[in-house]
């Protein structure tokens, strides 16, 4: 017995680990790819699911496509409709893993693993590496389902375990609530539906389950998959959490409809699988063994999440409705208060395609800060109100802590295992990050002047509020546009880039003249003129600065 618990534990460790593998070598092949298919998800709910299809398909893990989308939903870059139709699609999508994982061919497991080895270890270039990679977790994925299938063999002829396991015959309702009990238990634990589906096809091909049973067990699979979702909503904004109720309700409510026609989607399955793909009987034994059992179980497993899938899409609003109704909303959060990072989650350090998003949410929120603290400061020396004007120093301090938790957040994500392009665009993300805080400094510098003007009852010459004005519209502009450019992904940003940072140069270059004039005339103060000259340095700082973010947004070195 021992020989059999050692084989079956080694061998689902075996087939989790080469699962992991080959989800994290196809996200690598993917690339930021993957985020960007999710991010432009439209509001058709049909496109939705089928978003959620082919994103699942790829990466092979409906858990790690729910957790992108919470982190999605909670950045606010997709709705709870949108979010909830990609977790129908998700739903669809892992059950390819079934259908692979019911092909007999773990005789070519170890070839595939040296295969992949090959590719991994002895190719220079990153994307053989990363299909290496696939290959490898492809291989050991078999490897580790045939161990168990191994392991198991031995209990087909041990009478206590096939009296337990006939509890598991889903004869009667009790015997059903019982699969799905035990299943929904098994999946939560080992935090994979795939997993739980591969150890039901390894007792059911050695004979030890009847179809019927292991139908019920599948059921479990699909309740036990939504706690991914609902532990990654945990912490998250209302709409997070929504989403992972919604998940909940449709794998919860979509079980219940099955089991109230469950002699009929049984014998469907059985009778699609044999007529249309010319398989044998899913109980037939031949050696002792069910050959054609597992495409029955992979293929019972694919109809229960397109059958329910297609259903709630109909009534998805409904669905929304019933999950923002049960979902407690607790004590109002008051995420834009000063100080308050809005986006970043540290629990998606490990998903680097959400913390990224996450990241460039927040970029986007310290840009408009910065770009607000602008408005105010230049609309200071018109207004003179100091208590108005004081204003930019909470801002300011705002821009500091974001830059601090940003770089912080974007640090530990680099020191997670991610690919050479999302390398690419943390050093993308910082160097914004930076360069918006330099702005935030230079904005600090103009403020501070004015005060001084303000304290010291000084007044700038006509001329000099003109130039002031002047070089206010111009840099607003050039803040607009590089603000923009980061919202949008504009990678067409550098030529109006470089005629702003030379216009804002040429600017400040004409009004330092202009000023040496006055002073020389008599019309303009030394006080006043120091002043005037610490504002001008201050806009053409922040010109170069926006010329930075603008390189960083244009993919300039």
């Amino acid at each position: 017995m021992q020989a059999v618990i050692f084989q079956v534990l080694g061998g689902l460790g075996l087939f989790i680990f080469g699962m992991r593998i080959m989800s994290d070598g196809l996200k690598k092949v993917a690339g930021k790819k993957l985020r960007a298919v999710l991010s432009a998800v439209s509001s058709n709910r049909v496109i939705a699911c089928v978003t959620g299809t082919v994103i699942t398909s790829i990466i092979q893990s409906s858990s790690a496509t729910s957790v992108m989308v919470v982190g999605f939903v909670d950045a606010g870059l997709l709705t709870l409709t949108q979010a909830v139709g990609v977790i129908f699609g998700a739903n669809i999508g892992t059950t390819v893993t079934a259908q692979l994982i019911a092909f007999n061919i773990n005789n070519y497991a170890l070839p595939i693993i040296a295969m992949g080895v090959l590719l991994r270890f002895f190719f220079a270039s990153k994307k053989w590496q990363q299909w290496g990679e696939v290959l490898m977790g492809f291989g050991i994925l078999f490897f580790g389902l045939s161990t168990m299938k191994a392991g198991l063999a031995p209990l087909r002829g041990e009478p206590a375990f096939i009296a337990f396991l006939t509890r598991f015959q889903a004869q009667n309702l009790h015997e059903i609530l019982l699969c799905i009990f035990v299943s929904t238990a098994l999946t939560t634990a080992i935090q994979s539906s795939s997993a739980t589906v591969g150890i039901i096809m390894a007792l059911a091909s050695q004979g030890l389950l009847s179809f019927e049973g292991s139908v019920a067990l599948i059921l479990g699979t699909n309740i036990g998959t939504t706690v991914t979702a609902q532990l990654a909503g945990i912490g998250s904004n209302i709409n997070a959490r929504q989403t992972a109720m919604a998940h909940t309700l449709f794998n919860v409510f979509g079980v219940i409809f099955i089991i109230f026609i469950f002699p009929y989607f049984v014998n469907a399955v059985v009778y699609l699988t044999t007529h249309f793909l010319s398989i044998g009987h899913p109980d037939l034994l031949v050696g002792g063994e069910k050959p054609f059992i597992s495409r029955h179980i992979a293929n019972a497993h694919t109809f229960f999440n397109v059958i329910i899938g297609i259903i709630f899409l109909f009534i998805l609003p409904y669905l929304v409705k019933v999950a923002i109704w049960l979902t407690p909303r607790g004590k109002e959060e008051h995420l834009d208060e000063i100080y308050h990072i809005k986006y970043l989650d540290r629990r998606y350090l490990d998903t680097p395609e959400v913390a990224l998003v996450q990241a460039k949410q927040e970029i986007i929120r310290m840009a408009d800060e910065a770009q607000t603290m602008f408005d105010e400061v230049t609309r200071g020396l018109k207004i003179r109100n100091s208590k108005k004007l004081a204003k930019w120093k909470g801002r300011e301090d705002m821009l500091d802590n974001l830059q601090k938790e940003i770089i912080d957040f974007l640090v530990k994500v680099m020191q997670q295992n991610i690919i050479v392009e999302e390398s690419k665009e943390i050093t993308t993300l910082m160097r914004m990050t930076n360069n918006i805080e330099r702005i935030g400094d230079e904005i600090e510098d103009i403020a501070e002047a004015l005060e001084r003007m303000i304290e010291d009852k000084l007044y700038f010459s006509e001329m000099a509020i003109q130039d002031f004005m002047t070089i206010s519209l111009e840099s607003r502009k050039f803040l607009t546009l590089v603000f923009e450019g980061i919202k949008e992904e504009n990678r067409q940003i550098m030529p109006e880039a470089v005629k702003l940072v030379n216009s804002v140069n040429q600017m400040t270059e004409e009004m330092r003249l202009s000023h040496h004039d006055r002073l020389v005339e008599g019309v303009c103060e030394i006080d006043r003129g120091m002043i005037f000259i610490d504002i001008l340095n201050a806009f053409e700082k922040m010109g170069g600065s926006c010329y930075n973010v603008a390189q960083a947004v244009a993919g300039v070195k």
